[in-house]
């Protein structure tokens, strides 16, 4: 055993002691913010065929940070889907957590996360603990552009895991790693199964060449995250992206592009995913694009209701995959009649196919009654109180002020 050195402790305790001294002086910050989407969503094909109309309140969310002069920060988010869309937002190529051709209801708590900073010249170092988002892929598309959400979804975000996690930046480079537990929520009161604490973990890279530009690549391996007491297939997954979000001229402009792999069961099945969206801000207008190529499983669904599957899910429920090629155009107009209130109303269509991807039993001219191509329109408006959605999933060394996000989104020139 090494030797106890009283020195060290000293000059340890010195420096925490000055870092303490100097958050005291600044003191506490805070802000909150909260936002709700009613829409108009139509969709075809659905299962069985024909098409479906509905009319929903999307992301109905209310966060709020809190911090101690740059050193100690929480967040805290809560999700009201579990009221709004019980029965998941109408998607044609969503899924996850059970859902098919509909996006889940997330958790009521979304995040609730806490994380410490602590910086020595060039090098910042962090440690972030509680549930939230794991270290790997890129943005949760809720703080994007676009109102769909991509169907990789699950393959390019890790979310709502109670995690451990530690950060470090310096240079331009920063580096991440976490410990979570596998399992994924089983419904949207579900809280992570902690006695599987631990049994996934993940690791990203991400270098900023310049403000505004980032490149990113994580792996991750987790555990069983379809079968909450950890008997299901175990998912190997890599992500890599980059992100682009900067002034050109007077004009903020966004982009992504991103590929993912999610391998299940020894690589019995790989999912593939290639994603590029782009945005530009023209005053109060917004114009997107974003177009994607994914596959997905096609699992056994329920007798009574074949938007859900069979879950627990094993691997005799996978039937086969299926592969989405989607064009989604997105068009909406800031309006802030208060400092404290913006309202954008938008449209947003998507067009594509699904089509067969390798053998197996499912077909998709069959299940969807012979109509392959897609269509989906929304309608509606966001409303938002304390400002624009922040990136989400981004704390300790990757944090940033939660009252500034991306000036596309937020419709600043600055």
């Amino acid at each position: 055993m090494r030797p106890f050195r009283p020195a060290w402790s000293v000059i340890a305790l010195a420096i925490l002691s000055g870092r303490a001294a100097e958050a005291a002086a600044q003191g506490l910050s805070g802000h909150a913010m909260g936002q709700a989407i009613p829409s108009l969503i139509t969709a075809s094909p659905i299962p069985g065929g024909g098409d479906l109309s509905e009319i929903r309140v999307l992301q109905p969310i209310a966060m709020g940070d809190v911090g101690y002069a740059g050193v100690l920060r929480g967040r805290l988010t809560l999700n009201f889907e579990r009221w709004t869309i019980e029965d998941g937002e109408l998607a044609p190529g969503d899924w996850g957590e059970g859902f098919y051709d509909r996006r889940h209801p997330h958790t009521t708590v979304h995040e609730a996360v806490a994380w410490g900073v602590l910086q020595a010249g060039e090098v910042t170092g962090s440690l972030t603990a509680g549930k939230g988002f794991v270290p790997f892929g890129t943005d949760d598309p809720m703080s994007r552009p676009f109102l769909r959400y991509p169907v990789n979804h699950h393959f390019a975000q890790l979310l709502e895991r109670a995690e451990l996690a530690a950060g470090v930046r310096a240079f331009g480079v920063v580096l991440e790693g976490s410990l979570f537990n596998g399992d994924e929520p089983t419904d949207p009161s579900a809280w992570p199964n902690m006695e599987r604490f631990g049994d996934s973990w993940s690791l990203r890279a991400t270098v900023v060449p310049v403000a505004g530009v980032e490149l990113q690549g994580s792996h991750a391996s987790v555990k069983s995250p379809e079968h909450r007491d950890g008997f299901g297939l175990d998912q190997v997954k890599w992500s890599a992206s980059g992100r682009w979000n900067r002034m050109v001229g007077t004009v903020p402009v966004y982009a992504l592009l991103e590929w993912a792999r999610t391998t299940e069961g020894n690589d019995t099945f790989t999912f593939n995913s290639v994603l590029g969206e782009g945005a530009v801000r023209f005053g109060r207008h917004l114009i997107g694009y974003r177009f994607e190529r994914t596959t997905r499983p096609e699992e056994e669904r329920l007798f009574d209701d074949p938007f859900q599957s069979l879950r627990p899910h094993t691997d005799d429920n996978i039937l086969g995959m299926t592969r989405w090629t989607l064009h989604t155009l997105h068009y909406e107009a800031r309006y802030e009649p208060a400092g404290w209130l913006g309202i954008s109303p938008f449209a947003e269509l998507t067009l594509g196919t699904v089509q067969d991807e390798g053998q197996g039993l499912f077909s998709a001219e069959v299940f969807y009654g012979g109509d392959t191509s897609v269509t989906s329109l929304v309608l509606g408006f966001r409303m938002d109180l304390g400002g624009a959605m922040p990136r989400m999933g981004r704390y300790g060394v990757v944090a940033e002020p939660m009252n500034h996000s991306s000036t596309v989104l937020q419709g600043h020139t600055h």
